[in-house]
């Protein structure tokens, strides 16, 4: 085991200023997301695997919680109250039964690909036991665990504030880091956030495309800092239509903008498929008679950077060519190249994997994909991806009605949340190597669980007192 001091410090750093924020382990968790290539120790007697920063905060977390006085009692009133925690529960239980099992089962049967012994690389092997097992389901076990004791804290207490603090924190970290990266690169002083870089796989990070630098934060390449970057803007964007938050306003038009400059695949593809609900959004708000000025800025701004570059193009008509063929090797051409095809193949053998087990799965963390729900058939199997699909669904479907019991800042975190693990699905199913849904998800359904928990005892509460007070009972949803 090898400790990391320059994770350690970040650590410190970041339970600091949790603290002065009143927050400090719920802040902290989710403000070290922002560090995607920061590791606290190396664990050799794993295959080198290096924990991230924000499992130090979610064990931290999870430890607080499970030395409260009151922790079995607490537990039996979150896992009465809020029911998809048993979903959950159960699919973490069928994780740690696949990792052994499955692999064992069907071990020399199949073909799959994972991690290089050196991790620097991934490699066709036949399916067999092997370090990822262990630390794949670790880390997946850690966001189940995680998600049931914020539902602790959350059902106990008003801690929104708290969360949101959290969001906005981890949006501005990840949107100064990759400014200072690109600036440096710019300035020809290379990679100057290399020292925070402490994990053990491969850096990716100074690399260019079609003569542009690509952005990589605080991550190890340009797509992870892309997907990150995908989520924080879904956070903000939508945080700002709710509340018309001038720091979201700021936050959401500079990661726009590194997102575009990032020249990563995932955020270009990703930033297309979340502008159809905004588009279709403002459409329907259109037909009403219902656009606010905020659509209108929009849509003036799109029409705006629509005329200067046809502007530009009709004054210099290879001004944006250099562009057009970054586009076009990064998302157009993707497919048909080597890294593209190489890609696809995971996928193919992985699906292979999900019919070779007869629908049982290979076991999490014993295979590598390239999308997410493709990882998720073939690790967990239909049984496992059932569950996740039902968890899936509860993050999907949000408040809806039940929004009308909490206040206006309440329910604007909690879509703001939402619309971050959406857009995190949504990058994952891109790029996504592993089940694991990651944190962010885990977060989500812990804020949108509890805050639905409070809602219907909020609307129970008030059809009591308008019985007491002989008025109409309002309708309680369920």
């Amino acid at each position: 085991m090898q400790i990391s001091f320059v994770g350690l410090f970040v650590c410190a750093g970041i339970l600091l200023v949790g603290y002065f924020c009143r927050g400090p382990l719920i802040i902290g968790l989710i403000a070290s997301l922002a560090f995607g290539a920061t590791a606290f120790v190396t664990l050799s007697s794993l295959g080198g695997s290096s924990p991230l920063i924000y499992t130090f905060f979610a064990v931290l977390l999870v430890a607080a919680v499970a030395t409260r006085r009151r922790i079995w009692r607490d537990l039996g009133d979150v896992f009465g109250k809020i029911r998809p925690l048993w979903v959950l529960c159960s699919l973490m239980l069928y994780a740690i039964v696949g990792a052994w099992l499955f692999p064992r089962l069907f071990a020399g049967q199949i073909s799959v690909f994972v991690q290089s012994p050196t991790r620097r690389g991934i490699v066709e092997a036949v399916l067999a036991p092997v370090s990822g097992n262990i630390t794949q389901t670790g880390y997946f076990v850690l966001g189940g665990l995680t998600a049931i004791a914020l539902c602790v804290l959350l059902l106990q207490e008003d801690r929104i504030e708290s969360i949101r603090r959290g969001f906005l924190l981890w949006c501005g970290l990840h949107a100064g880091m990759g400014l200072l990266d690109l600036l440096g690169k710019l300035a020809g002083a290379g990679d100057i956030l290399s020292p925070v870089r402490t994990a053990s796989y491969a850096m990716l990070t100074e690399v260019t495309q079609g003569g542009y630098w690509r952005i990589a934060g605080a991550n190890s390449e340009a797509s992870a800092f892309g997907g990150g970057a995908l989520t924080c803007l879904a956070f903000c964007y939508t945080y700002w239509r709710k509340t018309k938050s001038r720091l979201a306003q700021v936050l959401a038009s500079l990661l726009l903008v590194l997102l575009v400059l990032s020249t990563s695949s995932t955020a270009y593809v990703g930033l297309a498929i979340l502008s159809i609900p905004i588009g279709l959004s403002i459409f329907r708000s259109f037909l009403a008679g219902r656009i606010d000025k905020d659509e209108i800025l929009i849509i003036a701004l799109i029409a705006l950077a629509a005329a200067t570059a046809l502007s530009i193009v009709l004054y210099k008509e290879e001004f944006f060519a250099p562009f057009v063929h970054l586009i076009d090797s990064m998302v157009l051409s993707k497919s048909s190249s080597a890294s593209g095809q190489e890609r696809l193949y995971w996928n193919i053998k992985s699906l292979q994997a999900f019919i070779n087990t007869s629908g049982l799965g290979v076991g999490l963390g014993s295979s590598r994909a390239s999308s997410w729900p493709i990882a998720m058939a073939s690790q967990l199997g239909l049984v496992g991806g059932i569950m996740m699909l039902t968890l899936l669904f509860v993050v999907f479907r949000g408040m809806g009605s039940l929004k009308q019991h909490v206040d206006r800042e309440t329910n604007a975190v909690v879509s703001s949340v939402r619309a971050c693990a959406l857009a995190s699905v949504v990058s994952s199913s891109l790029i996504g190597a592993s089940a694991d849904p990651g944190m962010f998800f885990f977060i989500a359904l812990a804020v949108i669980s509890t805050t639905r928990a409070n809602a219907r005892r909020n609307s129970r509460a008030a059809a009591k007192r308008a019985l007491q007070f002989g008025q109409p009972a309002p309708s309680a949803p369920v």
